[in-house]
């Protein structure tokens, strides 16, 4: 896929959140003021595989238990599983909400967008306004949306917005403008909820973990892929492979009795690593076979985001007890030049996936139990620039995707001509933390305010039907 451009901003934001997953380390500020990100300071423990680079690692900030302990805790969350499920899928890199719902009805849009302007009927008009329309590689959201399974929020995020990738993006991570919150808000929702024995309950599909799922005292997990789950060895495979494997569990049994500290957590985390490989083993290709590719139904990539959601899908029509995940892009809609072109590829792979994958939910009949909130750090600015791309901007777009969703518009589109704040930005007209509030409330039942600072004062937004 043709990945868009992306401002140094956006790449330093990226190392530096790399950096999240060394175990137990500080990070070093890059710019004045940039936030620490959530999650700097958790342990991570695990394997680091030479061959496919991170599969599997369980972060947490207190002592893992044994590998009995947590398989028991595991199958007893597994049995009573079946609560609902909340998928946060980033789009990385500020997408420009302008394209994805774009306001041909405004009489200034075409003063605004001199070469990005598209024609009104270009693509789906858009039920609820008017004045808006889908792009046309947003048609499966359209369909979604007409089906009252997504709940449109056009101009979505908070006042006295930042225009960093970094602190923005940190901001919707923690769940409150704070710069020193190292916990994620979905990771603070686990550590009220969750248990000391499933790390499954947060899940993270990448190779680092979310700082949305940083939590303060439970673990949470971060795999790349199911299929990808193994403890390679060069020259080893067969029946030495299983040996290797019963010898990785006996040497984490003595692990966890010895006296050295050292000792003890490397056979906590063979233990545990040897407990999940279990678990996923039927998600892995037969000897000498390569990882199935996603049902037909997603579409096909290089990258590895439709493989990722296919993944969500499968594992939670497993049973396995999860609550929280996260999935980021692979496209990076940070568009600052000749936007045209990689935009439509990001938005048609994402739209194309999001439709699949609820689809997919459907189908397994998990889709009441779960809910897909798709959001990205800020929108970009209504006047494109001189290199035909959209630099940053303030309210973006956000969407809530499920068949419990309310499948209404939350906010509204305010116009161009009295929208737009002194610096020419589009202007909030829904708060994310209310969002996130609503959330919590109606699909987790779960009072808002230990986990969402300033819960009391925000506005609740109907979310879930």
């Amino acid at each position: 896929m043709d990945r868009a451009c992306s401002c140094n901003d956006f790449t330093r934001s990226a190392l530096m959140r790399r950096g999240v997953a060394a175990a137990g380390a500080g990070l070093p500020a890059i710019e004045p003021g940039m936030p620490t990100p959530a999650g700097t300071g958790l342990s991570r423990r695990g394997f680091l595989l030479s061959s496919a680079g991170l599969v599997l690692s369980v972060y947490g900030a207190g002592r893992l238990l044994d590998a009995p302990a947590f398989e028991a805790g595991v199958a007893a969350a597994a049995e009573a599983g079946s609560g609902p499920v909340l998928v946060s899928v980033y789009l990385q890199g500020g997408i420009d909400s302008m394209s994805v719902l774009y306001p041909a009805g405004d009489p200034l849009y075409g003063q605004y967008r001199t070469s990005l302007a598209l024609a009104a009927g270009a693509g789906p008009a858009f039920s609820e306004d008017p004045r808006l329309f889908w792009h046309p590689l947003a048609a499966p959201l359209a369909q979604l949306h007409s089906e009252g399974k997504v709940s449109v929020m056009p101009t979505i995020g908070y006042s006295d917005p930042n225009q960093s990738h970094f602190t923005s993006r940190h901001f919707w991570e923690v769940g409150a403008t704070q710069a020193d919150l190292l916990t994620g808000w979905m990771g603070r929702y686990l550590d009220i909820v969750g248990t000391a024995d499933n790390p499954l309950q947060g899940l993270c599909l990448d190779d680092s973990l979310s700082p949305a799922l940083a939590t303060a005292k439970l673990p949470v997990a971060t795999i790349d892929l199911p299929s990808d789950y193994s403890v390679w060895t060069q020259g080893v495979w067969g029946p030495p492979q299983t040996i290797m494997y019963n010898a990785f569990e006996a040497l984490g049994h003595v692990g966890v009795r010895s006296r050295d500290v050292g000792m003890m957590a490397s056979g906590q985390a063979a233990l545990m690593s040897s407990t999940l490989r279990r678990q996923l083993l039927p998600f892995q290709p037969a000897d000498g076979q390569s990882a199935p590719a996603p049902p037909s139904s997603y579409p096909t990539a290089t990258d590895e985001f439709p493989a990722r959601m296919a993944a969500v899908a499968e594992l939670l029509g497993a049973g396995l007890p999860i609550n929280c995940v996260s999935v980021s892009t692979d496209s990076v809609f940070d568009t600052h030049e000749s936007q045209a072109a990689p935009f439509a590829a990001g938005l048609g792979e994402a739209a194309q996936t999001l439709y699949a994958f609820q689809r997919d939910l459907e189908a397994r009949g998990l889709a009441d139990r779960v809910l897909t909130l798709v959001w990205s750090e800020f929108g970009r600015r209504p006047q494109e620039n001189g290199s035909a791309g959209t630099d940053h901007g303030a309210a973006g777009c956000a969407f809530v995707i499920g068949t419990r969703a309310a499948g209404t518009m939350i906010g509204e589109w305010p116009g161009l001509a009295s929208g737009l704040d002194p610096l020419g930005n589009l202007t909030e007209t829904a708060d994310f933390r209310s969002l996130y509030c609503s959330l919590i409330e109606q699909w987790f039942a779960h009072e808002a305010a230990p986990i969402i600072p300033g819960a009391s004062t925000l506005a609740r937004v109907r979310v879930v039907k």
